[in-house]
């Protein structure tokens, strides 16, 4: 985009550049292994609240083991532009078949006819399996990292649990998920124009889902009664009263964790805060509106019964409460939802936001299975 500061932080080797038309988008890409044609593709698609910036950690690796390395700032987030991200806006645009196209057109804009291998993070990881399962044509490998992909639901898919969300309020305290709060036409200001001010806010964010945070200690839940998912910590299923900003405010690092956070200095923090300032978060929020109003469930029940055939790898931080906040879902990704699982690593030292907090030890695992997975 026109006037904007170059990124800050980006390591030697990465460009920042855009690509369009894709699908009404144009679409703000880092990639790196960029210097020489014809090396096999890797697409890297980041969570919430995150950008392509994310990655930018474990792409020099991929490259130096000689992939072409792409990773967009996806649909509604950070320099990628052409989507409606006002809550009034229409939220088809962002469910999970809208956002497969933005990768396959991206995939063809890049004048490539496959992938080696579809990574995602977060809300990335979903977006990933999908692609992997409906065009395994193009999507030759994927691995889903921090967000367990049970499979498609089943025809006619389940109601988007309004009995739970009673369930949850009338525990004491009473409690709420975060899904529903991040879909509430309030969420978007209240984060973007919180008391403590966007940057401590992500700050305090960003360490709460962090193994910098010792209350992560995360454990497989028993099911998904009220009771049972009220043991998360507080940033899944948040006070019925409190915002998330109010919910993250107590648990921020002092001021020696954060000095000592070498995996999200304030320097690249502040990448984060500068690009969240300027758009704010209701781009990646309108994601979330598709999950919990059924669109979602709707539009891939369609491939009820499918599973993943390509190779499928599973990632995440050891102390990632992501891996276990859907009860059921780890288990069914390994023994049902992939026909071609080829393994799960629980990293240590990482929390929710692996690829960062631990680069070197998720780089690893990726090209063994980029390697292992190739024809």
């Amino acid at each position: 985009m026109a006037g904007l500061p170059p990124l800050s932080g980006l390591p030697a080797g990465l460009r920042s550049r855009y690509v369009e038309p894709i699908n009404g988008l144009t679409m703000h890409v880092l990639e790196a292994g960029f210097e020489t044609p014809d090396r096999p593709l890797v697409l890297l698609l980041h969570g919430f609240p995150e950008l392509a910036y994310s990655w930018r950690k474990v792409m020099p690796a991929l490259a130096a083991a000689g992939y072409h390395v792409v990773a967009p700032d996806q649909r509604g987030y950070g320099r990628t532009t052409g989507a409606d991200t006002r809550y009034e806006a229409s939220i088809g645009q962002f469910g999970l078949l809208s956002l497969v196209r933005d990768a396959l057109a991206l995939v063809a804009a890049l004048g490539r006819s496959e992938v080696a291998a579809v990574i995602g993070h977060d809300f990335g990881s979903p977006v990933a399996a999908h692609c992997a399962l409906i065009r395994p044509d193009v999507f030759r490998a994927v691995a889903l990292m921090s967000a367990p992909f049970a499979g498609p639901p089943a025809l006619p898919p389940p109601a988007a649990g309004p009995d739970l969300l009673k369930a949850l309020a009338a525990l004491d305290p009473p409690r709420k998920l975060y899904q529903w709060y991040y879909s509430s036409p309030e969420a978007g200001a209240d984060m973007r124009g919180c008391a403590q001010g966007l940057s401590d806010f992500l700050r305090a964010y960003y360490h709460v889902k962090s193994a910098d945070w010792a209350g992560n200690a995360p454990f497989r839940l028993a099911g998904w009664a009220a009771e049972d998912l009220a043991r998360m910590p507080t940033y899944y299923v948040m006070a019925l009263d409190q915002d998330m900003a109010a919910t993250v405010a107590p648990h921020g690092p002092s001021k020696a964790e954060v000095a000592a956070c070498g995996w999200l200095p304030d320097a690249e923090l502040a990448v984060y805060v500068s690009e969240f300032a300027r758009t704010g978060f209701q781009g990646g929020l309108n994601w979330y509106r598709c999950g919990t109003s059924g669109l979602n469930a709707r539009e891939t029940a369609l491939f009820s019964g499918r599973r993943i055939e390509v190779p499928a790898l599973f990632v995440a931080g050891a102390q990632d409460w992501g891996v276990y906040q859907a009860p059921g879902a780890l288990e069914a990704m390994q023994a049902e939802a992939c026909a071609d699982f080829r393994g799960r690593h629980l990293i240590q030292g990482a929390g929710h936001w692996v690829q960062q907090e631990q680069p070197g030890a998720v780089g690893e695992r990726l090209l063994e299975f980029l390697v292992s997975s190739q024809p």
